[in-house]
């Protein structure tokens, strides 16, 4: 029974959730193992390139797994003849692969499962088993969405997520830097967490968003880096009207780049660092987009000063290489 009076709660817009008609659960990798459960694989296939912790469910499970290589498109080196029990892994890479997307559901039919953690806003396809994670791309703790028609009978608890909200509200107050150790300890809490339902206060967060105003800002900042330092890219990407990217992927061959945004307070993630451990004993480009990879943030706080001021480092890390 909801209270009537008192003090008021954390007030946010009454609006819709993007994906209204998906399962609402805690996490993205529990949503995997919805998956995993439902269909009750025996096997996937999964990309070198990708987060370690997708390995959590799966290992969880105790389900066989064998990694796959991807070319300079970040597409599947390979193709695979799958039997019924066995599933592919895709990961739509930045939001910005759903051609690639609609090529590998065309070959792997129902067998295809597709990664949207990176691309919030892809629309899913028919009959292909799709999970998304909303704290990628929008203030939240944790939530995830996910689009199947294989169904368990279970019934799940619902998540609580009032706890891990201190890195959120740290960061308003304080700065992105105050609030980091407390964001790693989130990381850390969502992890081997058992499938719940997504939290009452995650779904009243996203119900609050603007998702229009959200995807023409993210798409606008993609294109006006594109336009600056596409010619300094060796990664290219053709934007698509229906792609909402989660960064601009920019690959210069700049050494310390990395380092060099740090000092200026710019804040760049590294995808993935378990890669170079999966890899060891042999190359792959996969080593390499880890390595030299910058996934330049373009997200819906940023303004044209701020994207001036990312490509003003990579222009000073630029002549410093020239010398």
């Amino acid at each position: 029974m909801n209270s009537i009076g008192g003090y008021f709660e954390l007030e946010l817009r009454q609006g819709e959730h993007y994906h209204p008609n998906a399962l609402q659960l805690n996490t993205a990798r529990n949503c995997l193992e919805y998956i995993l459960r439902a269909r009750r694989y025996q096997k996937v296939y999964i990309p070198y390139y990708t987060c370690e912790v997708i390995l959590e469910p799966i290992n969880k499970l105790q389900v066989s797994y064998e990694f796959y290589p991807i070319n300079h498109k970040l597409e599947p080196v390979n193709d695979y003849k799958l039997s019924g029990n066995e599933a592919f892994l895709y990961t739509n890479y930045f939001g910005l692969k759903q051609d690639t997307v609609r090529k590998l559901a065309n070959s792997y039919g129902k067998n295809l499962i597709v990664d949207s953690s990176q691309a919030f806003y892809a629309k899913p396809i028919e009959g292909t088993d799709t999970f998304y994670s909303a704290r990628k791309f929008f203030g939240v703790p944790d939530g995830a969405y996910l689009y199947t028609d294989q169904y368990l009978d279970e019934t799940f608890a619902q998540d609580i997520s009032y706890t891990r909200m201190l890195h959120l509200c740290k960061r308003i107050d304080r700065g992105a830097e105050f609030g980091y150790d407390d964001f790693k300890r989130n990381d850390g809490l969502l992890s081997n967490q058992p499938i719940k339902k997504m939290s009452k206060l995650t779904a009243q967060i996203l119900k609050s968003i603007d998702y229009y105003s959200v995807k023409e800002k993210r798409r606008a900042n993609y294109l006006y880096l594109a336009n600056r330092l596409g010619s300094r890219n060796r990664l290219s990407f053709d934007l698509t009207d229906e792609d909402v990217p989660m960064v601009y992927p920019f690959w210069g061959g700049q050494e310390n780049l990395k380092l060099l945004f740090i000092q200026h307070k710019i804040f760049v993630a590294t995808y993935w660092s378990n890669v170079l451990e999966w890899l060891k004993e042999e190359d792959g480009y996969e080593k390499q987009l880890t390595n030299d990879l910058a996934p330049l943030p373009i997200d819906q706080r940023l303004n044209i000063n701020n994207l001036d001021k990312i490509c003003s480092v990579i222009s000073t890390a630029m002549t410093a290489k020239l010398r």
